[in-house]
């Protein structure tokens, strides 16, 4: 007799408006195995879990190609409801519980138990929303599923203003609490634990593997996926790397696995130029309150005329290193620029310096979508450096002239593509909305030059334009650029250093020649668990 599979996804396509994410991906997770699921932001876990979970997102968007199967049998999971009816739950990153309910309450939530009473009894079929809850049996049933999940509490208590370790068990506890559940997900679930209520999540998980449910786990931490998984799958740029059991494999292969793609490296890789080069910014104590991406003491240095990668998985902190420095979120820590200090907290103070900002997020942030190019371009030096004006008489008035005699210059020098300089940005391509955000920042004149995911969102063409103007700037110009991306490979190719941040910290500094398992390592931040200090020269180092 074969193998018994809770789930298999076979042959998986998906792409969206004409931009392939998943290149047939195979997963297949047997009846009581703990199978982990591994890839960098952007591999296509979680597209591959929106067709599991039926999600709108890909039902709006053309469906997918290939077919899922439950416990042997093709399965139609329109959404989530009907992916719950198969028996597939999940155990989310972000808390799905309501504070004010009890710990009960929020684990039988639409799954309430139910009595007669003495209306309900008088009016028969009609009165069955006038019958009471049965509190006995939904306590009852809530306190076995707190059990199987390993939490020792009391099942009545107000879910608000418990301890976050809590609310993961919790999650576990309703999960296990439905009926016919095969199979459940976890998704990143030791990424807001403490090192013991890890381990426990790990036995939860063992004990109910060995109760025949299946555990899908997906996870950036290595030692995770072998202490625990059975299995592991790799998945990266969308394909399927590798499938293979963790008891043949190890942390390191799998950071190399994780990351490794071929890359075009830059011709000179040797930095140690660029560390004889004066100090321009230099980070102590840095925290930033950014919701999602906060940043814990971090300190660094960046030298004058190098580019200065930031990177790292996404929700580890990398993301509000450069939102902290320019003051959009609140910051705390000592930074100099030019050997002077930074008033924190204060965009303009920092733009006034000589730091630019090309943010994440170019069309809530960076961009006045129903403006016109030339508009977009000159806003910032308009409002900061108080330029682009003229006088007439008492009253200063916008130098139209001015505006566009410059946004022609960056048109043409940053081949912008575009009508002209009155046409509106949002109607621009995503790469061109791009150089139009850079264009704005080079107005000011940055001596630092700061960009966030400069690739994000756009196509292929238009990202190695984005990338070779910012090495342009870099290498004709000398100027200084922070460049924070999700795109590993990208920053290995454009960057003389890069820093890996994890968990809010900055886990090490290596060079874009280092070997993938470093980067692998570093990104799961296993790194220091796994070599002795001093084994690489740069590593760690700021």
């Amino acid at each position: 007799m074969g193998e018994k599979y809770t789930l298999q996804m076979k042959n998986i396509h998906k792409e969206y408006y004409g931009n392939k994410v998943l290149h047939g991906i195979d997963l297949n997770v047997k009846e009581g195995e703990i199978h982990a699921l591994l890839g960098e932001n952007g591999a296509g876990k979680s597209t591959l879990m929106n067709i599991l979970f039926g999600m709108p997102v890909i039902h709006n968007t053309g469906g997918f190609e290939g077919e899922v199967l439950i416990d042997g049998k093709s399965a139609n999971i329109e959404s989530p409801k009907k992916a719950m009816e198969y028996g597939i739950g999940m155990v989310h990153q972000e808390f799905m519980l309501i504070p004010e309910y009890t710990i009960t309450e929020n684990v039988k939530l639409n799954r309430e138990i139910t009595k007669e009473n003495f209306i309900s009894k008088l009016f028969g079929k009609r009165a069955e929303k006038l019958r009471f809850l049965d509190q006995e049996q939904m306590g009852k049933e809530a306190r076995q599923s707190l059990d199987v999940a390993g939490l020792d509490i009391d099942e009545w208590v107000r879910v608000k203003g418990l301890p976050v370790g809590y609310m993961q068990f919790i999650e576990i506890a309703r999960e296990i609490d439905k009926e016919n559940i095969k199979m459940i997900v976890f998704d990143e679930p030791t990424a807001v634990l403490t090192e013991s209520e890890a381990d426990n999540l790990m036995k939860t998980m063992k004990k109910l593997a060995k109760k025949g449910i299946s555990i899908l786990f997906i996870t950036h931490r290595l030692s995770e996926v072998i202490y625990a998984a059975d299995q592991v799958t790799i998945l990266r740029d969308g394909k399927l790397i590798e499938c293979k059991p963790t008891s043949e494999t190890n942390v390191h292969e799998l950071a190399a696995l994780m990351v490794g793609k071929e890359i075009e490296l830059p011709e000179s890789v040797d930095s140690s130029h660029i560390l004889e080069q004066e100090v321009v910014l230099d980070v102590n104590n840095l925290t930033v309150e950014m919701p999602g991406e906060e940043v814990h003491d971090v300190s660094f240095q960046v030298h004058k005329g190098e580019i200065y990668g930031i990177g790292g998985l996404a929700g580890q902190g990398k993301i509000g290193i450069a939102n902290g420095i320019m003051g959009l979120y609140p910051t705390k820590g000592d930074i100099a620029f030019n050997g002077s200090p930074l008033i924190l907290n204060d965009i303009n103070h920092v733009l006034k310096k000589g730091l630019a900002f090309v943010s994440e997020d170019r069309r809530s942030i960076g961009l006045l979508l129903e403006d016109s190019i030339e508009r977009n371009i000159a806003i910032s030096r308009l409002h900061i450096q108080k330029d682009f004006l003229k006088n007439y008489g008492l009253f200063k008035l916008i130098d139209q002239k001015h505006v566009r005699k410059h946004a022609l210059e960056m048109i043409e020098k940053l081949d912008i593509r575009c009508i002209g300089p009155e046409q509106h940005t949002g109607k621009l391509s995503g790469g061109n909305q791009q150089k139009v955000c850079i264009a704005r920042a080079l107005t000011l004149e940055p001596q630092i030059l700061f960009v966030s995911e400069p690739t994000r969102g756009i196509d292929i063409g238009a990202k190695k334009i984005v990338l070779d103007l910012l090495v342009e700037l870099n290498k004709k110009l000398g100027m200084t650029i922070v460049m924070t991306s999700s795109e590993l490979a990208e920053l290995r190719m454009v960057c003389d250093r890069i820093a890996i941040v994890t968990e809010g910290k900055i886990e090490g500094t290596l060079k874009p020649t280092d070997s993938d398992t470093d980067f692998g390592l570093m990104m799961a931040g296993e790194y220091h668990k796994t070599h002795n200090k001093g084994d690489d020269s740069d590593a760690g180092s700021n």
